[in-house]
């Protein structure tokens, strides 16, 4: 089969999402200037960079209630800032709450009951037992072609990992399962890991 995607593909569902799997989820933490938090789930998230670390996530999708993009978007066009919390398997059903079209002015940790504890370096709030979490300033925001279609990026100025993730001084994600997005409704999660030596590495 070939389609070309101006021209629609006739299937029940969108393939898209499905081709471009597994995606790592990031688990976005913003803060409103009237100091409403905000949590949502981007599954177009990504590192981007090593050094100085560097990572993004795209909002592909307006709300009624924000002149452009979602929540998350609105939040850190203001304060500058935001937290990459990581999703683990255990969190997959309060990370689904949480990504609810709630009205700006809901604190998603609230709604899910998810505990939280104040950033290091950046003025918002963090999602408390995830695996790790990157507290991000904004480097550049960039709108892509599409009616609400923003990628956000930033450069990490802090890390936290739980202690329970580190084995020999290496961050293990057999520890703790990441979770994943597929296409359509599905999610998968990591359990099995194998590494591979490239040519030229030791």
């Amino acid at each position: 089969m070939f389609y070309r995607p101006e021209d629609g593909h006739g299937l029940p569902h969108n393939p898209f999402n499905a081709i471009v799997s597994p995606r790592p989820i990031g688990w976005i933490s913003t803060r409103g200037t009237d100091g409403t938090e905000n949590l949502a789930p981007y599954s177009f998230f990504n590192a981007v960079a090593y050094v100085p670390p560097q990572v993004m996530f795209a909002s592909t999708s307006g709300k009624p209630d924000r002149d452009k993009g979602k929540d998350s978007v609105a939040n850190i066009l203001a304060s500058e800032v935001f937290c990459v919390n990581i999703v683990e398997y255990a969190a997959r059903d309060v990370m689904n709450v949480s990504s609810g079209p709630y009205p700006k002015e809901t604190d998603e940790f609230d709604v899910a009951d998810i505990e939280r504890v104040e950033c290091t370096t950046i003025a918002c709030s963090r999602v408390a037992n995830a695996p790790a979490s990157l507290e991000c300033k904004l480097t550049r925001v960039v709108e892509l072609p599409g009616e609400a279609n923003i990628t956000v990026f930033g450069e990490v100025t802090g890390v936290h990992m739980r202690d329970d993730c580190l084995t020999d001084g290496m961050f293990d994600v057999t520890k703790f399962q990441p979770l994943a997005r597929l296409g359509y409704k599905d999610y998968t999660f990591v359990k099995d890991v194998f590494s591979l030596t490239r040519p030229g590495e030791s």
